[in-house]
């Protein structure tokens, strides 16, 4: 599905050259559930943002479905994001003056949707993850747990090919760690591809496989 050759991330501090990625080269099938894990500092997130289409590679190339992506404009990038991909992240990113079902209907909204059905998806996810009766809810009113869910709810929204979790348990407890592992698990089920970056082996216990990252270097683990 989606393959990285030789991908270097340089980023320039002062006058020195930080390397975030050093020559990457590894590939994510599809249907698969891929943990990404390795301590923090040593290049995760900028891994996922790459993967992500959030950021270009310094050097090396990136292909989905044996397309290169390095030739795409960044409008045609975000929509290949915006129908291909999902994202959740560690802090949610839920957007505090709206309702939960509101956050949800927002990729849609993005998509050209009409409200109504729009709507009525965004709810149908929602009861899906367990919130059918948190509707309107703000995020304020809502715990860690159910925010994370409503964020999954958001990344489902424009069935996505692909989950993109980017330390999704990092902010919660037990219970809710579970609850929100279950349901990528059942992305996984349903035939998504699911890509989490982790640093908790509880959570990258539950992928199929697994590839660790350190100092910018990917090596494959074993499942």
């Amino acid at each position: 599905m989606l393959r990285l050759s030789g991908v270097w991330r340089t980023y320039q501090v002062g006058e020195s050259q930080l390397v975030a990625l050093h020559d990457v080269t590894f590939h994510i099938d599809a249907g698969e559930f891929l943990a990404i894990v390795g301590p923090s500092g040593s290049g995760k997130s900028t891994l996922l943002q790459i993967v992500g289409l959030l950021d270009r590679p310094t050097r090396g190339s990136v292909a989905l479905d044996g397309r290169d992506l390095e030739a795409l404009a960044d409008e045609e990038r975000t929509r290949l994001r915006l129908h291909t991909l999902g994202f959740v992240f560690q802090r949610f990113h839920l957007l505090p003056g709206l309702s939960a079902i509101e956050n949800v209907a927002l990729p849609l909204e993005a998509a050209g949707v009409p409200a109504a059905e729009r709507y009525a998806r965004a709810a149908s996810l929602l009861e899906t993850v367990g919130l059918g009766e948190r509707l309107t809810f703000a995020p304020a009113q809502l715990s860690g747990g159910q925010r994370q869910r409503v964020a999954i709810a958001r990344a489902l929204a424009n069935h996505p090919r692909l989950i993109l979790a980017d330390e999704p348990t990092g902010e919660l407890h037990s219970e809710d760690k579970a609850n929100v592992v279950q349901l990528l698990q059942r992305c996984h089920e349903e035939g998504r591809t699911v890509v989490v970056v982790t640093h908790d082996p509880e959570v990258a216990a539950a992928a199929q496989r697994r590839v660790e990252i350190r100092d910018g270097r990917v090596r494959e683990l074993r499942a």
